[in-house]
């Protein structure tokens, strides 16, 4: 029988050692627990790629308890199973017997994909396919979906297209952080401190970018994507044309998950800290843009997937305890 998880502080308190929503986005990266034990498996995708999932080591098909639930994590922007969020879900998942897996957008597990396409922030036809595999995988397993930041808004985007539907794969979900509006959060991350922000993420996606080039060249305006100096910029050079859309401006209007809130008939947890760094306050939705299937917590503190409790050094415990509370007691 799985243990039950305890019932963390509601809503979410920051240490008063750490103040501000840029420290407790940054601090977690500095605490960041061992990883637990993966096993990576890889999938064939529909289009001729592939993506690679990180199971943890009870979840292996060979010695997976088969009535034991099974959370999936949609990771964010350049994230992976070696993301903070992603080891503390699953080493809270070990604690109470449940299982877990970390999917891997294309191109983020180390290896470049084949096709020119990537991921991006609206990706909700990928979230499809891998829970629709998962649920064929595991027919009488309860499943659970758990996306953050990037993740977290191409999960609710598929919440809200599959409408009831969603529920003949999963259980219930949970969002953390998303970017909810996509150029609120793009234009917020290009002034003052964020740019930090930016610049982090731009170190990767430009390196990836260019190492797809090197397998098709052409595909996008090479000194354009080098020349970015903005997610505006970069997505406008580069991930837009890539997945079909006519620039940055069409792709956050058309990716964003905000209008897609209302339409959600799951159970769903949508949290995000008023002082995110990514995603301004005013941009979060007001109580009639909501289903009243979602569950939403706008704690004043907490940063970008931070969360950070307790006395120095800190830990990670809170968002994994509030996410299987939810899905254990709330749903």
């Amino acid at each position: 029988m799985s243990a039950r998880s305890p019932l963390p502080a509601a809503p979410y308190r920051a240490p008063k050692w750490l103040p501000g929503g840029h420290a407790q986005t940054i601090y977690p990266l500095l605490i960041k627990p061992e990883p637990p034990p993966f096993r990576r498996g890889r999938w064939e995708t529909p289009d001729g790629d592939f993506i690679d999932l990180d199971w943890k080591s009870t979840s292996l098909p060979s010695a997976v308890d088969q009535s034991a639930p099974l959370v999936v994590l949609f990771h964010g922007l350049e994230g992976s199973s070696d993301s903070h969020y992603a080891i503390s879900l699953m080493r809270a998942l070990s604690a109470v017997g449940w299982d877990g897996v970390v999917v891997h957008f294309r191109g983020c597990s180390g290896q470049i994909n084949r096709l020119p396409r990537a991921y991006h922030s609206g990706d909700s036809e990928e979230i499809d396919w891998i829970l629709r595999r998962l649920k064929q995988q595991f027919p009488a397993r309860p499943l659970y979906a758990v996306g953050v930041s990037l993740g977290g808004n191409a999960l609710l985007k598929w919440l809200g297209e599959r409408g009831s539907g969603a529920g003949e794969l999963i259980r219930a979900a949970a969002a953390i952080s998303a970017p909810l509006d996509l150029t609120a959060c793009g234009h917020h991350l290009g002034r003052g401190f964020n740019r930090v922000y930016t610049q982090h993420f731009l170190h990767t996606l430009k390196r990836n970018a260019a190492a797809k080039l090197q397998l098709f060249p052409d595909i996008f305006d090479a000194k354009r994507m080098h020349a970015a100096c903005t997610l505006y910029q970069f997505d406008d050079a580069v991930t837009a044309p890539l997945h079909g859309f006519a620039g940055a401006d069409d792709y956050w209007l058309r990716a964003s998950s905000k209008p897609w809130l209302a339409a959600i008939r799951l159970p769903t947890l949508l949290l995000n800290a008023l002082n995110d760094p990514f995603l301004p306050a005013d941009a979060l939705p007001a109580a009639d843009q909501l289903s009243s299937s979602v569950t939403a917590e706008f704690p004043r503190q907490g940063g970008h997937v931070g969360f950070v409790g307790g006395g120095l050094p800190g830990h990670l415990d809170w968002l994994p305890q509030r996410i299987l509370h939810f899905f254990q007691h709330e749903v």
